[in-house]
This record gives C-alpha cells, structure tokens and sequence, in this order.
C-alpha cells in the first residue's frame, strides 16, 4: 500500500545519516521502526492482559497479604 509520510526536517536528516551508515534507504528503516513499534504494541497489551488476568485471579489472596 502506498502512503505519504510527512516527517520533520531534522528527522528526515537522521534517518539518510542511518540510511547511509547503514547502507540501506529511509524507506526500509521506517518499515523497520513500523514492524518494532507495532511488535511492543502488541507485547505490552498482551502483558498488560496477562497482569490484569493473575490481579483478577488472585485478588482475595492479595487482599490478605495487604491486610497482613
């Protein structure tokens, strides 16, 4: 799919330096900075779900140790 990505100066700058340093285009870092972010996106909630599942699961047993 095609998009138009505005981006400031200042990055746009930053992303040729990696670019070059890193002998590829700005096209494939954003593709690569795209993939990771949306990556920890999806880790985080699951992890978020997984906290909130063992909060539910073992909240009496919290409450106890709280009240100790």
């Amino acid at each position: 799919m095609a998009m138009t990505v505005r981006i400031p100066a200042e990055l746009d700058a930053q992303l040729s330096e990696l670019a070059a340093q890193r002998h590829t285009s700005k096209h494939a870092l954003l593709i690569e900075a795209a993939d990771r972010f949306v990556r920890e996106e999806v880790t985080t909630t699951e992890a978020v779900s997984i906290a909130l599942g063992v909060a539910d699961r073992y909240a009496e047993l919290i409450t106890k140790l709280e009240d100790a």
